[in-house]
């Protein structure tokens, strides 16, 4: 789905025209476009300097989508989750721009959770049980979490309902497609374990308190980033460069305030320094990982 300000569409960045891109991987257009376009509104007169006089919205159904976006020059900007922004880097070169700070918190870790008492302790005490993922596309409660099963020399393996037997020597895994299904298919007893992340954990829409006080955390993961945003491999070095001061400027005036928190309550950007690199450099390893043994 594209959005533009005007009915004839000028050429993209990438075409030496004068628009700038936003890009996003959606199952909402709609809405989704409501959260990028205010934000594009502000970045765009921003950056007339380097040429460029329009926004617009592109969106994407899926990674692989959205990586020949960014491979043909359709995209040049995207904002993503950490794991999904290593899928796009791997798939069509596209780079860390900036870390994203979402409601003060630019860091969070996946946690595996478990009923009180059940004498599951360890990841290794997993073996012979099974454990409830979000969807493929989540970070934190599944490419981390799967990533950490692995890592830690067990074998996931996919079931296809909470009802069927766990083969010998494996950790079953299955998709309960929302943090509020993991929580419940725990505390229910429907499966042994599930992964969230820290911020679900003690989030009461997520995981109610009546929930929360049936579990147990049995293992937390290293920190790694929140979000990321992300640029195309070939975009010009003047357009990028302007577009990442104007983004971290961003949170210092109140214009730019508002059209932040309509941002997927993005309250700024941050420089990714050598630590976030390092994240994501193992985040990296652990996708590909993920992918060869499990997809």
């Amino acid at each position: 789905m594209a959005q533009s300000t005007s009915k004839a569409l000028p050429a993209p960045v990438s075409e030496g025209g004068h628009v700038l891109v936003l890009g996003r991987i959606s199952d909402d257009p709609r809405a989704h476009y409501e959260q990028l376009r205010p934000l594009l509104d502000y970045v765009v007169p921003r950056m007339r300097d380097v040429g460029i006089t329009e926004g617009r919205v592109l969106m994407a159904r899926d990674p692989q989508q959205m990586a020949i976006y960014l491979r043909s020059g359709r995209v040049d900007w995207v904002t993503e989750t950490a794991g999904t922004g290593m899928q796009l880097q791997r798939r069509s070169g596209a780079k860390p721009l900036l870390l994203t700070e979402r409601n003060g918190v630019s860091r969070y870790r996946s946690l595996f959770i478990v009923r009180r008492g059940s004498g599951i302790h360890t990841l290794a005490d997993l073996v012979g049980r099974s454990v409830a993922f979000q969807s493929t596309s989540s970070t934190s409660a599944y490419l981390v979490p799967a990533m950490t099963l692995l890592q830690a020399g067990l074998r996931p393996e996919l079931m296809l309902s909470p009802r069927e037997s766990v083969n010998r020597g494996k950790v079953g895994y299955l998709f309960a497609r929302s943090e509020l299904n993991i929580s419940t298919w725990v505390a229910k007893g429907m499966v042994d374990a599930g992964a969230v992340s820290d911020l679900d954990w003690n989030d009461d829409r997520r995981m109610p308190a009546s929930f929360r006080n049936q579990l147990e955390v049995i293992h937390r993961t290293a920190e790694y980033p929140r979000a990321l945003e992300m640029v195309r491999a070939d975009l010009p070095a003047p357009v990028e460069a302007r577009l990442r001061q104007v983004l971290l400027e961003a949170s210092r005036e109140p214009e730019g305030q508002q059209a932040l928190r309509r941002f997927f309550g993005t309250t700024r950007f941050l420089e990714v320094d050598a630590p976030t690199r390092q994240a994501l450099e193992q985040l990296s390893a652990g996708a590909a990982q993920v992918r060869d043994a499990l997809e």
